[in-house]
């Protein structure tokens, strides 16, 4: 079974949820006159942890994942929990690295350690928890005809890096230094989140691929979501790792995972009031589907239990 058909499966089964239902990028419970936000996501060591990535990095990037989720819904967040699943002979030095790399997350992110636990697995996994709060949520059902479809940062960078790396490229070392920011060392858009809490629709973070984050908004929304392949902010270092593996940067762009950019739609007679690095790349519009250059645009990335990457 996909990460898509074990979710619809347990949802047949799981009524009981809070004032917001189940399937946006955290779930949320209304106290008093704002909301607590609360999402879990995992890191698993064969699935999310390449070879090169070092174990600092690792316990990082099982902060951000979750805070990114956080974010997303337009929260601040305030607080971490994460349990840890250990092999038998897991190396010492290795469980330290992971421990600095949480260490430094949380600092980073300005959040405290809320709890803990720890428990014997087959692979190294960390599962964590974000706590978040807001005024106002965004979430990804509000896109609404009219709006602009736009991304924070760039895109591509992430998935780039592991083609680099995966083929062994040789680029330039600043070509490498580029993508390896994102491929290994991702930093989950908190300040953005915040700041479009106050303009935006909807929003959703970019860890799947690009192409599926703008199907489940169309999905959630029921809108037809139109963008142009000319827009994309894409930097030139996909450009180059592109070129040498004969793929569409396009595609690289669509496709790529772990992002953690924000993925958001607007009112255009509010574009001018945000305050974020942003890039329009099309428009909301009344229908449904996803649709690039006028043509059908089909879900590409990552999903869990399909063990690859599905492209173009």
């Amino acid at each position: 079974m996909r990460e898509s058909e074990i979710i619809a499966l347990f949802l047949k089964h799981l009524k009981r949820q809070g004032e917001l239902p189940l399937g946006d990028d955290a779930g949320a419970l209304k106290i008093g006159d704002g909301w607590l936000v609360a999402t879990n996501d995992m890191l698993v060591s064969r699935t999310d942890v390449p070879d090169i990535m070092t174990p600092e990095q690792a316990g990082f990037k099982a902060v951000t994942m979750n805070v990114s989720d956080v974010a997303a819904m337009g929260a601040e967040p305030i607080g971490f929990l994460f349990s840890l699943g250990l092999p038998r002979g897991l190396d010492e030095d290795y469980l330290e690295g992971i421990a600095r790399g949480i260490g430094k997350a949380i600092d980073y992110y300005e959040i405290p350690v809320l709890s803990a636990d720890t428990n014997e697995a087959d692979d190294l996994i960390i599962d964590g928890i974000a706590l978040g709060r807001t005024k106002r949520l965004l979430t990804r059902s509000g896109a609404k005809p009219g709006d602009l479809v736009c991304v924070t940062g760039d895109i591509g960078r992430a998935f780039a890096g592991y083609l680099a790396w995966k083929y062994g490229l040789k680029v330039p070392e600043s070509t490498r230094k580029a993508l390896y920011e994102k491929f290994l060392e991702p930093r989950a858009r908190v300040e953005e989140g915040i700041l479009l809490s106050k303009s935006a629709n909807s929003a959703i973070d970019i860890s799947d691929g690009l192409s599926k984050e703008l199907h489940l908004i169309s999905k959630m929304s029921g809108v037809r979501i139109e963008i142009s392949s000319w827009k994309l902010p894409i930097r030139e270092e996909v450009w180059e790792v592109a070129e040498a593996i004969g793929k569409s940067p396009v595609e690289i762009a669509l496709a790529s995972g772990e992002e953690f950019e924000l993925l958001f739609t607007v009112p255009s007679e509010k574009i001018s009031e945000l305050e974020v690095d942003f890039t329009v790349i099309g428009q909301v519009k009344e229908g449904k589907g996803v649709y690039i250059d006028g043509e059908p645009l089909f879900p590409l990335g990552w999903e869990h239990f399909s063990n690859r990457i599905k492209m173009f």
